[in-house]
C-alpha cells in the first residue's frame, strides 16, 4: 500500500470522508468530533479536529468533509489525492448507496491513483430493516476480495452513538498502523518485505551473532522498542509461548530467527499490529517498509558534470561483504548467495535493469568480485542515495556520508588536465548493427552474439574495472545511447554532462554505418560546444573481421585530422582482446583536454575569441 505513510504523521492524519448524497457523511463527523448527533448540519462542513482524547499516540487528526455534486467534482478530487486515509460510507438502509461503492467508488479511487487505506462505513445502522439480516462479512466479503485496499468495514449509528468513535479509531490505524504492507490476508502469513526487515532488526540485536537472542538481547531489544525491561519471568513467558506453537522457535541459545517472526505473525493475527509497528519505526522503517529518508543521506547537490563514486571505506566493506558470503569459498557469488546477501533488504536490486545484465558473471552464472563491485560502482552513480540505503540494509554501520564522495567537476579537471575519477562513464554512440551492444558485452565478457538483435531498452549499460599500467584499477561504465534516442537524448541541455567521454563505433565494411557514425560525432561535439561540457570522443571502426569498404580508411584518417581527434581504433568483438581499447577510454577520460573534437562553428567562435582578446589587449 503506497500511501503518504509514516510521514503523515509529522502534520497530524488527514481522514477525508466521501460517498454518496444522504449517506450520513456529515452527520458521522459532527457526532465524533461532539459526542452528540446534530439536529441540523450544513451541506459541507469545514475541516474538523478530533478531540485529544480521541487520538491515536496523541497524533493530531483532522477531519475532511466532501460533497459528491459535480459542481464540487475538483475540490473532492483534490481532497481525495490529500488523503492518508478515505472514509467511503453508504447508508445501512439503502442497498444502493453500498452498489455505488462496488461500481464507482472504489473504481474511482484506483483511476485517480489514490493510494491510502480506505475504510468501508454503513451508517444509519438504526434505520435498517433487520427482519432479513445479513452479516457485515457475508456482504463486505466479495467486495474486500477485489479491492484489496479496504482496511476495515465496519458499520455505525450517529444518532444512536454505536461505533462512531470506532470508526475514526480504525481510519488513525490504518494510517498508523495499516496490516497490508506487513500481513496477507489470504495467506495468512507475514509479506516477503516485512519478513525481511524483522530478519534484519533481529541480525542488529543479536550481538553474538550465534543466530539466537538470549534473555540479555532480548531485553535490550525490549527497552530499545518499548522503553520497558521484561522481567525474568515475562521473557521465560514469551518463549513458553513460542515453543509450545513451534518447537524450532527457541534453541538453547534464546529465541531464534523463526521465533522472532512467529510471534509477529502472532501480534497481527490477534490485532496487535502497533507492536510490530513499533519495533519497524524504532529501526527507521517507513509504512512500505523501508527505511524512512530521515536515516538516509539527502540528495546530494552537485552540478550536473559532477559525478558520485563509493569511498574506500564502503568499497572495503563490500570486499568483506563479498568473501563473508561466498559461502562455497569459488570467488564468486551465484544467486542463492546473492539473494542471501539481499536477505535483509526490501528486494535485490540487481534482478531489474539496468543492473541485472550489466557486470561480469563467470561460466556458471557467479558474481566475481570485480562483478560486484562493478555493481555497486554502477548504483553510486546512477541513484547514490539507494545505493547508501542498500549498502545499510546489509550491513554498513559507517556513517552514511562516508560511504559516498562528489567527484570535482569535470569543467575543472579539463582545466587542471587530468581527473582524479575512480569510475568513468562513457556514452557509446552509433548506428543500427555498427557492433555498440557487442562492445558492452566484450567488457563484461559475454559471448559474441552471432545473431542481431536490436537494443530496445534506453538504459543498457555494462560495467566492469579496467587494469591500467602501473597496478592501477579503474571502472569503466558504458551506456548505450540507441540510435533512434540520440536526438530526445540530445534535446536536453546537460546530457552530456555525466559523460566522461563518447565513443562512436562504425561497421568498418560498411559506407553508409561510417557516414551516420560521422553524423552523430558532429551532433555531439556541436552539442559539446554549445553548451560547455565538451567530451573527449574516439572513433572505434568495429567488424575489422570484415573488408573494409573502399575508402574507408581515407575517410575516416580525414575526419579525425578535420576534428582534430585521433584515428580510429579497428576492433573485432568477434576475434580479439579489447583491453587495450578499453584502456584508450579510460586513458581518454583521464585527460579531459584531449580528444576533444572541434567542428568548423566551434573554430570560427574560438577564432572570433581571440580576435575580440587581441582588440581588448590593444586598445588597453
Amino acid at each position: 500500500m503506497a500511501g503518504r505513510g509514516v510521514n503523515a504523521t509529522a502534520g497530524g492524519v488527514r481522514i477525508v470522508v466521501a460517498g454518496d448524497p444522504k449517506t450520513g457523511k456529515s452527520s458521522l463527523i459532527v457526532t465524533a468530533a461532539t459526542e452528540t448527533f446534530p439536529t441540523n448540519v450544513p451541506p459541507v462542513l469545514p475541516p474538523t479536529r478530533l478531540s485529544e482524547e480521541h487520538l491515536h499516540d496523541g497524533v493530531p487528526v483532522t477531519v475532511i468533509d466532501t460533497s459528491s455534486s459535480t459542481e464540487n467534482r475538483s475540490k473532492l478530487v483534490e481532497e481525495l489525492r490529500r488523503a492518508d486515509v478515505v472514509v467511503l460510507t453508504y447508508a445501512c438502509h439503502r442497498p444502493e448507496t453500498l452498489d455505488r461503492l462496488n461500481t464507482f467508488w472504489l473504481p474511482e479511487l484506483r483511476r485517480l491513483e489514490v493510494k491510502v487505506p480506505v475504510i468501508v462505513v454503513g451508517c444509519m445502522l438504526d434505520k435498517r430493516d433487520d427482519q432479513n439480516p445479513v452479516s457485515l462479512e457475508q456482504v463486505m466479503s466479495p467486495i474486500m476480495q477485489q479491492f484489496r485496499e479496504i482496511e476495515t468495514c465496519i458499520e455505525c449509528s450517529a444518532s444512536k452513538l454505536i461505533q462512531v468513535i470506532d470508526v475514526f479509531f480504525y481510519a488513525q490505524k490504518a494510517v498508523l498502523h495499516p496490516t497490508a504492507p506487513l500481513f496477507d490476508q489470504e495467506a495468512q502469513t507475514l509479506k516477503p518485505r516485512c519478513v525481511r526487515a524483522l530478519k534484519r532488526i533481529f541480525i542488529l540485536c543479536d550481538h553474538d551473532r550465534d543466530g539466537a537472542l538470549c534473555d540479555e538481547e532480548l531485553n535490550d531489544f525490549q527497552v530499545k522498542c518499548f522503553n520497558a525491561p521484561l522481567q525474568p519471568s515475562e521473557i521465560e513467558g514469551v518463549k513458553r509461548v513460542v515453543q509450545e506453537k513451534l518447537a524450532e522457535g527457541v534453541s538453547e541459545r534464546g529465541l531464534t530467527l523463526t521465533g522472532f517472526l512467529f510471534l509477529h505473525a502472532l501480534f497481527i493475527e490477534k490485532g496487535r499490529l502497533e507492536t510490530t509497528w513499533t519495533v519497524l519505526r524504532k529501526f527507521g522503517y517507513n509504512n512500505e517498509i523501508r527505511l524512512s529518508d530521515d536515516r538516509l543521506p539527502s540528495p546530494m547537490k552537485k552540478h550536473p558534470d559532477q559525478s558520485v563514486e563509493l569511498t574506500n571505506e564502503a568499497v572495503d566493506f563490500l570486499r568483506r561483504i563479498f568473501f563473508t558470503y561466498d559461502i562455497d569459498g569459488d570467488g564468486s557469488l551465484k544467486a542463492p548467495e546473492v539473494e542471501d546477501l539481499f536477505s535483509t533488504a526490501p528486494e535485490n536490486p540487481w534482478v531489474e535493469a539496468p543492473y541485472r545484465d550489466a557486470a561480469e558473471r563467470n561460466a556458471l552464472g557467479g558474481l566475481t568480485i570485480d562483478g560486484f563491485l562493478s555493481e555497486w560502482a554502477l548504483m553510486a552513480l546512477l541513484d547514490p542515495v539507494r545505493c547508501v540505503e542498500y549498502l545499510i540494509y546489509i550491513g554498513y554501520a559507517g556513517d552514511v556520508s562516508s560511504a559516498i564522495r562528489v567527484t570535482r567537476r569535470r569543467r575543472l579537471d579539463r582545466k587542471k588536465q587530468q581527473s582524479d575519477r575512480n569510475v568513468y562513464q562513457c556514452f557509446v554512440f552509433g548506428p543500427k548493427e555498427a557492433g555498440k551492444t557487442a562492445l558492452l558485452n566484450a567488457l563484461t565478457g559475454r559471448p559474441f552474439p552471432e545473431e542481431y538483435v536490436p537494443t530496445t531498452i534506453n538504459n543498457n549499460y555494462a560495467v566492469h574495472v579496467v587494469d591500467q599500467a602501473g597496478g592501477i584499477r579503474k571502472t569503466l561504465i558504458l551506456r548505450e545511447i540507441p540510435e533512434d534516442d540520440v536526438q530526445i537524448f540530445l534535446s536536453s541541455r546537460d546530457a552530456l554532462a555525466a559523460c566522461d567521454v563518447a565513443v562512436f563505433v562504425h561497421d568498418s565494411s560498411c559506407e553508409p554505418s561510417w557516414k551516420k557514425a560521422t553524423e552523430l560525432l558532429l551532433d555531439v561535439a556541436s552539442q559539446g560546444e554549445a553548451t560547455g561540457y565538451e567530451v573527449p570522443c574516439l572513433i572505434v571502426a568495429a567488424k575489422d573481421d570484415l573488408d573494409p569498404y573502399l575508402t574507408e580508411i581515407q575517410d575516416s584518417t580525414r575526419v579525425s585530422q578535420e576534428l582534430g581527434i585521433e584515428a580510429p581504433i579497428p576492433i573485432s568483438t568477434r576475434l580479439g582482446d579489447l583491453n587495450n581499447m578499453f584502456r584508450k577510454i579510460i586513458s581518454a577520460a583521464e585527460h579531459p583536454h584531449l580528444s576533444i573534437p572541434e567542428t568548423e562553428a566551434g573554430k570560427s567562435r574560438k577564432h572570433y575569441h581571440r580576435l575580440i582578446n587581441r582588440s581588448l589587449i590593444f586598445v588597453s
